[in-house]
């Protein structure tokens, strides 16, 4: 999986491409764990690259929604393809997070 964050001012958007699964959501949780330190209100997660995620990517989305929620930020995913809605659907959590 390929990651590649932009920051400008308060806000970050993280482009995710690949699959985020058990082997690669690490990845994507240091760079969530990462912002804990920084002054971000808005976090947008691009997954107009991202073919197929497992219970370990949604559970670093969870995590990712709840470090906004603590920040008094927000959060949203962008560019979610059919296949990746499906889980989010089947498993409740396009009712739990914000995507566009």
């Amino acid at each position: 999986m390929k990651i590649e964050k932009n920051i400008i001012n308060d806000e970050v958007e993280i482009v995710l491409s690949g699959r985020l699964d058990t082997v690669t959501s690490t990845d994507f949780e240091k760079e969530i764990d990462n912002l804990e330190n920084l002054n971000v209100k808005k976090l947008i997660i691009n997954m107009k690259e991202i073919q197929y995620t497992s219970s370990a990517g949604l559970r670093v989305l969870l995590k990712s929604q709840k470090l906004m929620d603590s920040k008094g930020g927000s959060m949203k995913l962008i560019n979610v393809n059919e296949i990746v809605m499906e889980v989010f659907e089947i498993t409740g959590f396009n009712e739990m997070l914000t995507i566009e």
